[in-house]
This record gives structure tokens, sequence and C-alpha cells, in this order.
């Protein structure tokens, strides 16, 4: 499922090619939803938003839409009429003089009065969102610290989008690795300096990643690796997808886990044992 980094960039070039253009067409794939289709065709839209893994598409017409990704959602962004082959089921699709915008197996869309978005169920029960330029660090730590959060294990609520919106399986791997703790921890077990680690990196893991199209791994070892001759997909991540191969600081092999019923990857060295797995 596309995480945080990867939903804003893909709304970055959906606002590049949407936002203040006409639109000359307009189409929903699912029926609930085309008696819609004249109200947007004869629109413009305004914006672009991000809430964790959700995108909100503002119009001018004061209408938004909200489209979620989910496993399988995907958008394309092509030179009007040139549609791409693809055997998956187009959802969505926006028509400019130039360009379309086209969202392709997603089924969580529905239309909303712009000012009454926030109602909506899944937006109503985000926390921050990952990539708010408004959240700090501090916010972070004052989360983690929090009634709601500090006797959980960090590796399961890592996960839960009520905590920060767009987190997923490998930014939650990936963070911790770097804040060095351990997935089985909880908040109230760490010292002040670790949670005020694993806050920083859960802003700075999940930035870099927007940065660098979904590299997570620091920029010296990404220079570090490519000498070496390995390919992105060797170079892309820490832990994440690294089961069973040496961990780039101290050399012990990554392990994989089930955490919340997702994979997890960690090292058993640089990650130590703050609890005990239960």
């Amino acid at each position: 499922m596309p995480e945080g980094p990867e939903i804003r960039l893909a709304a970055d070039k959906i606002a590049k090619v949407l936002v203040d253009k006409p639109v000359l067409s307009f189409f929903f794939g699912l029926p609930n939803l085309a008696r819609w289709e004249e109200e947007f065709a004869s629109s413009y839209v305004i914006s672009i938003e991000t809430r964790g893994k959700a995108l909100l598409t503002h119009f001018a017409n004061g209408l938004t839409i909200y489209s979620h990704n989910q496993l399988y959602g995907r958008w394309y962004v092509v030179k009007r009429n040139r549609l791409p082959s693809s055997g998956r089921s187009l959802r969505m699709a926006i028509h400019t003089a130039e360009h379309s915008a086209l969202l392709y197996s997603a089924s969580d869309i529905s239309v909303w009065e712009t000012q009454r978005i926030l109602e909506h169920p899944f937006l109503a029960k985000l926390g921050p969102d990952i990539l708010s330029e408004e959240l700090t660090w501090r916010q972070v730590a004052s989360l983690l610290a929090s009634l709601k959060f500090r006797n959980r294990r960090v590796g399961a609520f890592y996960l839960d989008q009520g905590f920060v919106a767009g987190i997923g399986n490998y930014l939650r791997s990936e963070i911790l690795f770097f804040a060095k703790v351990n997935p089985w921890a909880k908040p109230n077990q760490l010292s002040t300096k670790e949670l005020n680690q694993l806050a920083r990196a859960t802003l700075s893991v999940s930035r870099r990643s927007y940065k660098t199209k979904g590299v997570t791994n620091e920029a010296s070892r990404v220079t570090q690796l490519k000498k070496l001759g390995k390919t992105r997909s060797q170079f892309r991540h820490a832990v994440f997808g690294r089961e069973s191969q040496a961990c780039y600081d101290c050399g012990c092999d990554i392990i994989k886990d089930s955490v919340a019923s997702r994979r997890l990857y960690w090292c058993p060295a640089c990650q130590y044992e703050t609890s005990e797995r239960q």
C-alpha cells in the first residue's frame, strides 16, 4: 500500500497539471458517483491536499473529492487521450486541454462539500499528517508520551493512523531502526533521550523518503552503497525487505517479524532489547 510520501508525490504530479486548469471532461468509473460528472466537468481544481494516505482534490465549485488508494489504487498523469496500457479498472479521470489525471483500481472515492470534508469518517480519526510542515518532533514526542499511546508497543501503534497519519509498513521499520528503538518497547519504558530520538526519527525518515522518492537510507550510506555497485532496491532501505541480510551498521542479520499482523524488519543488535516480547 502506498504510504504518506508516495501519496504526496502523486499529489505533486497531479497538482502540476490540474491546478487552475479548466476541466474539459470528467469521468467516474463507479456508478454511484456518475451523477457528479457534470458538476466537475464545468469547474477546475484549486488545490490538491493529502491527509496521511488519503488524497483530497478541491474544486472551485465548493466540492472536494476524497480518494484513498488502499492496496491497489494508482494514479497516472499522462498527456491528454494517451491512456496507459493497464488491466486495471479506471475509477476516475480528470481531463484538461493538455493532460489527464487517472485513478485506477481504487474504490474508496466519495464527493463532499469542501467545508464538510473533515467530517469524513476516516479523516475524522486521523492524527497529524506525517508530512505536515507544521508538525514538529516535540509534538510527536508529546503524542508518544500521551495516555493514549505511552503504554502500547511502538511496533504496533506506529501503524495506527490515529497516531500520525501516513506511516505504513516500510516507514515503521525504518523509523524504529534509525531511532534504535526495539519494536516491542513501549514509550513509558524509554528514557527522555530515547523518546526524543524516536520523535525526531519519525519526522526525518518520513521527510527523507518524500524528498528522495522512497529512499530511507541516509545520503552518505546511499553514496557508499552505489560505489559498491548496489542497485536502488539494495540501497533504498536500511532494514525493510532485508531479512537475513547484514545490517549496514553492525553486520548482524536483519530479522523479519510480524507485528500488528504486518511484516516488520529490525536489527536485534542495534535495536537492543528494551522490553521482553509478549
